[in-house]
């Protein structure tokens, strides 16, 4: 019979494997495809100033713009994977980087603010909260049917608390804790860093997850 020990390791062995897999296809996305398309693209653009038939011309400079369009699509895919900021600068600007990513795609404004200043923390633990906030904020942009969406970052002596929250429809936590995954899976990640995730949420009030993480 396994014990609660084994399990958290055996569970934090799948994460950081799984963890490691996203980011090895995240550095081949933008650094492998990525540039070949991007040398494609170049190529063409050169093929375009040399011909002479306008028909041809004109074909190339629509395929050069799906090029550009796709090579796009690609960085941002690569970003949403496993932002590059985060093994280099820290959660902090992991997060202003995803944020952006985050708007464009969904649209919905998300007000960050950050209090105290960051320290440093595990790779671990950077990658567990991102995760986290990742989650909560694609079931913002899901569930909640609203425009706007917070951030605020607590740096304080031995603990750093973060809470996400929206004003959006809200719903039933005790009902969406026995079918969602994505709820356990939060809080799962929070318990294997030693950490702790709890969800508060009214229907037409809108939703606050609060994490915490020791900081030793």
């Amino acid at each position: 019979m396994e014990t609660q020990p084994a399990k958290k390791n055996i569970s934090s062995y799948i994460i950081q494997s799984q963890e490691d897999e996203i980011k090895r296809i995240a550095l081949e996305l933008h650094e492998g495809v990525g540039q070949t398309l991007y040398s494609l693209y170049t190529g063409m653009q050169f093929i375009q100033t040399a011909v002479d038939q306008p028909e041809v011309k004109g074909y190339l400079g629509d395929m050069a713009q799906m090029m550009e369009k796709t090579i796009q699509e690609i960085r941002l895919l690569a970003v949403e994977l496993h932002p590059p900021a985060l093994g280099t600068l820290g959660l902090l600007p992991a997060l202003k980087s995803y944020l952006k990513l985050y708007t464009s795609t969904y649209g919905i404004i998300v007000d960050l603010q950050n209090e105290g200043t960051e320290v440093q923390i595990r790779e671990q633990e950077r990658i567990t909260l991102f995760r986290v906030c990742q989650e909560a904020l694609a079931n913002i942009a899901r569930y909640a049917d609203t425009m706007s969406a917070g951030i605020i970052l607590r740096w304080e002596p031995g603990k750093l608390s973060i809470t996400i929250q929206d004003k959006g429809k809200g719903f039933d936590v005790d009902a969406a804790m026995k079918n969602s995954a994505g709820i356990a899976a939060m809080m799962e990640r929070m318990l294997l860093i030693n950490g702790r995730c709890v969800i508060s949420s009214k229907i037409g009030e809108g939703t606050s997850i609060d994490i915490t993480l020791p900081l030793y």
